[in-house]
Order: structure tokens, then C-alpha cells, then sequence
């Protein structure tokens, strides 16, 4: 709890509340569903709460009804915690196994979060547009873009920092399946954000879509 209010030391009570009830909700449903890696569960707030977060410090204010979609969202990472950065956004989860965005719409419910929605199924199957997908480690680039570019909004013009487009979490050299994506690919190593040892070889990718 303490390494996300160093770095978010504007969250005001509700939101820290709900960071503070994560801990035990994901203990107790990664009894139940391995939503998490049982080496990690304990390490929850730095490398999937944190690391979600890192999106939100990249990105910045948003506007009032920015949407996004959480592609593979799993347990709910990085929508949880996004949707509780961003009380005045909207994000759409979706993952192909069903037990595991069960357990991302009940620790929602749990919290109280009412600016998310949960699908059970895959990419295809989803038509809306969004101003970001989001994603942490799903596939490699070069197949994920093509997947989700008809779930870029066009034409939009708002007061966000960044236009339209992918913002995904990785690790690694990504040069081989940064080369057969069409658009920009800029990379941000997560250690300008965040110092602890576990973000050195973090990357978060945008990748802006213009068509």
C-alpha cells in the first residue's frame, strides 16, 4: 500500500480505501482461482497494482469520459486499478476465461467501482471503439496491433496528453515484434517512473493509431 501512495499521494479517501481492500480480496479469490502467481501474490501492490498504475502516470489527467478497453484483463490487471485512478473514466474488461473475469467483476462489486464493465470472450467478439487499450504482456506486438485497431476511436480531438491508440506493459527486448507494427512504436522504461528494483526491466509501449 505504501509504494502506490508514494507515487499517488493525490488519491483522496475513497480511492485509498479501495486500494487498501485489494490485499485481501485477491488473497482470498487466488485461493479459489489463480488469478496471480502464487510467488507474487504477496508482492500484489508492487508488480500488478503498481505496475498497472504505471499506465496512469504515463498518460497523466484525462478527461472527463476518456474510455478504455483492458484486452486479456485476467483478474482485473490493469483495469482495477486504472478504474480506480480514473473515477470519471470508463473501462470495458475482457478475457477469454471465464473464472478469471468472474473474479475481476466480484473484487470490483467489492469495492465499490461502478465505472467498469466485464466481457467474457475474446477480441473478436468485441466491436466498441475506445480512446486506449490496454494491456499487460497479452502477445507480442506485432500480432496484438492488428488485433485491436478497429477498437481505436478516429477522429477524436480532447484534452488528453495522448492521442488514441495501445498502451501495453512488456519486458524485454521487444525490437523483433516491434518491426512488423505499421504504427510508431515508442517505448518508456518503467525505472523513469518508478525506483524500486522489480521496474528496471519494465517497459510501457505506446503506440499511437492513426488512421
Amino acid at each position: 500500500m505504501e509504494s502506490i501512495l508514494k507515487y499517488f499521494d493525490t488519491f483522496d479517501d475513497r480511492q485509498r480505501n479501495q486500494i487498501d481492500m485489494l490485499s485481501d480480496l485477491y488473497h482470498e479469490w487466488n485461493a479459489k482461482v489463480n488469478v496471480i502467481s502464487r510467488k507474487d501474490i504477496d508482492n500484489l501492490y508492487l508488480k500488478h497494482v503498481l505496475h498497472s498504475l504505471s499506465i496512469a502516470r504515463f498518460l497523466g489527467p484525462l478527461a472527463d469520459g476518456t474510455e478504455f478497453l483492458d484486452l486479456g484483463t485476467g483478474g482485473g490487471f490493469p483495469g482495477i486499478p486504472l478504474a480506480i485512478a480514473y473515477p470519471t473514466c470508463s473501462f470495458h474488461l475482457i478475457d477469454r476465461i471465464g473464472k478469471k473475469i468472474n473474479v475481476a467483476r466480484e473484487v470490483a462489486a467489492a469495492i465499490g467501482l461502478r465505472n467498469v464493465t466485464f466481457q467474457h470472450g475474446d477480441i473478436g467478439e468485441c466491436h466498441a471503439r475506445y480512446d486506449y487499450v490496454v494491456s499487460r504482456a497479452v502477445m507480442s506486438l506485432d500480432a496484438l496491433v492488428p488485433l485491436i485497431v478497429k477498437n481505436i476511436k478516429r477522429g477524436v480531438v480532447s484534452d488528453n496528453r495522448y492521442s488514441p491508440g495501445l498502451v501495453c506493459l512488456k519486458g524485454g527486448d521487444l525490437e523483433d515484434e516491434s518491426k512488423g507494427v505499421r504504427f510508431p512504436v515508442i517505448e518508456y522504461p518503467l525505472n523513469e517512473f518508478f525506483s524500486e528494483e522489480f521496474f528496471s526491466t519494465k517497459k510501457l509501449i505506446y503506440v499511437p493509431i492513426k488512421l
